[in-house]
């Protein structure tokens, strides 16, 4: 059965440990999406990924996909659990991609949520708590994906948000909004 589950949060704030959480609670074979591209000169982005890798159950089966998370979801069949870690490093990979492209991306994207008959857990930075960035790519970062989150939460069937630790389910407690604002 399709379930969409967005988990969005501040940094260290435990979303990606309470996606793993829920993924084990599934019950279902998980494919886990990594969307990071290792670095090997950037020694810390390496051991977070590291410590990513050494939390999850090796009977998990693992993709990297930087970029076309449409398609792979798309390709993905039967009742499965695919948790994605996470958007935020998915839309840095394509902020150097023109805005057409991007939103053919995003539709791709949204369709595979939609039409897929698995268990989908995303894993989402909040950005926009923070200053305005000072240059123009990090606010083209925070806008793509605030956005993106946005829509995400409107489509999902859950939405958590971690912070202090905690993971509060807002989709039980908060109002969704009303909003034309899509994208």
């Amino acid at each position: 059965m399709r379930e969409v589950i967005l988990i969005t949060g501040g940094a260290n704030s435990g979303k990606s440990e309470w996606g793993e959480s829920l993924a084990i609670q599934s019950k279902k074979p998980v494919i886990y999406i990594a969307t990071a591209m290792k670095n090997e000169a950037d020694e810390e982005w390496t051991q977070k990924i590291l410590a990513h890798q050494a939390r999850r159950p090796k009977i998990w089966q693992n993709l990297e996909i930087p970029l076309f998370l449409g398609d792979s979801i798309a390709q993905i069949k039967d009742d499965k659990c695919i948790l994605i870690d996470s958007l935020g490093t998915w839309v840095a990979n394509w902020l150097d991609k023109d805005e057409l492209l991007w939103q053919e991306e995003i539709n791709k994207f949204r369709s595979s949520l939609k039409n897929s008959s698995c268990q989908i857990i995303i894993v989402a930075e909040e950005t926009g708590w923070g200053v305005i960035p000072a240059y123009e790519l990090g606010r083209l970062f925070r806008s793509r994906l605030g956005k993106l989150t946005r829509v995400i939460g409107m489509d999902a069937n859950k939405v958590y948000l971690t912070i202090g630790g905690y993971a509060v389910d807002v989709s039980q407690i908060g109002v969704k909004l009303n909003t034309k604002n899509k994208g």
